[in-house]
């Protein structure tokens, strides 16, 4: 297969870079916004495979077929994050040809996430004081029965936190996190094979969770902990990366940024190279933009808003938005009215390119993942 012609795309690229940075933008700013802005088309010979149309429709291209040929329309933003999750089965060296037209780097390396529906994670919080649902699941039984049925709603992970880490909150002792967390997991485990993954900054808690049969660890500080870096390492257990500016203590005292967008972006990018060079693979890497962590409303609105820019460091993105306080403040409601907005975000994040959804409201979500997923993949032909 050739690249039969490449319409306006790198032009008009570095020309809107130029202009943004004549604007006062830094590099990785006017890069990202020039990429959402410049249109692409892209003229290919011969037809393409299922896997390559559906990768292309997820990242936001439009793709169909006319004349023996195959043609591609969309964003930059779009064919870049394609170009980081190439399609196994089709030929490299037209990805080498496109990532040459736009002067990126490119190697093929397939993430750990292949599907092309986003991923569900159910929220199991073992707390007294969780924000949200805070004491509803304190007891293994009860917690245990909310994850097998979360599981029967469309849950293909289930992540268990024993430490709220909610703006203010003070967090617990090791010992008390085990206690709230361990026996949870052993539970779910010996009734279940759904992925798990453990909602910790500590590593020992961490350490034994994995040894209880948990999967993966969500870690929101970010693998700061060099104790957990080294965990991941030796474990070779899938990782999500979270953003968070401060702590949970001081994370919501004036957080500023000088581009949240970019420097959001830079942040987790230096990490993963940070954990790729401690001996990760780049396979293990979920990141995680850190919704609510250290952002004011208007800090997460613009985050979402602008999910797919994340899309181009190849790893795969969670996000989680439900329930909380941006779509508190957006709607004036309280954390038991927030379902509807909590819908909107997560429609917005579907089509926006994210891979995995962190939700509490499984069932609801479930069924807003499917219908934009649907609406996304009806956009196959011009």
């Amino acid at each position: 297969m050739l690249i039969m012609d490449v319409l306006k795309g790198p032009e008009q690229w570095r020309h809107l870079i130029k202009l943004w940075r004549e604007a006062g933008c830094s590099e990785k700013e006017a890069r990202l916004l020039a990429g959402r802005h410049a249109s692409v088309a892209i003229s290919l010979s011969g037809s393409v495979s299922d896997e390559f149309t559906r990768q292309a429709l997820r990242e936001g291209l439009t793709v169909w077929q006319a004349n023996g040929s195959t043609h591609l329309a969309g964003s930059v933003t779009a064919l870049l994050a394609l170009l980081m999750r190439w399609p196994g089965d089709t030929d490299v060296r037209l990805a080498q040809e496109l990532a040459a037209a736009f002067d990126v780097p490119w190697s093929w390396d397939p993430g750990l996430l292949g599907s092309s529906t986003p991923m569900l994670m159910g929220i199991l919080n073992t707390t007294p004081d969780s924000f949200s649902d805070g004491g509803r699941f304190a007891t293994v039984e009860k917690a245990v029965r909310r994850a097998l049925e979360m599981v029967e709603q469309g849950a293909q992970i289930v992540d268990v936190g024993g430490e709220s880490t909610r703006p203010g909150s003070s967090g617990v002792s090791v010992e008390e996190e085990l206690r709230r967390v361990i026996p949870t997991i052993r539970a779910i485990r010996e009734q279940s094979d759904v992925l798990i993954s453990i909602d910790t900054q500590k590593p020992e808690v961490a350490e034994q969770a994995l040894d209880a049969g948990a999967n993966w660890i969500n870690d929101i500080s970010g693998l700061r902990n060099p104790d957990m870096l080294a965990l991941a390492a030796r474990t070779k257990a899938p990782v999500v990366i979270m953003h968070m500016q401060g702590t949970p203590q001081t994370m919501q005292r004036n957080p500023q940024y000088q581009e949240v967008v970019a420097d959001v972006l830079s942040w987790l990018e230096d990490t993963c190279q940070r954990a790729e060079r401690a001996g990760l693979s780049r396979k293990q890497l979920i990141i995680d933009p850190g919704i609510g962590f250290g952002k004011t409303t208007e800090h997460n609105l613009e985050l979402l808003k602008r999910l797919r820019d994340f899309r181009v460091l190849g790893y795969p993105v969670l996000i989680g938005t439900s329930r909380k306080s941006v779509i508190g403040n957006v709607l004036n409601l309280p954390v038991d009215q927030r379902l509807e907005g909590t819908a909107a975000t997560v429609s917005v994040a579907v089509w926006e390119g994210a891979d995995v959804i962190r939700v509490h409201d499984v069932l609801a979500m479930r069924r807003v993942i499917d219908m934009t997923q649907a609406m996304k993949q009806g956009g196959s032909q011009a």
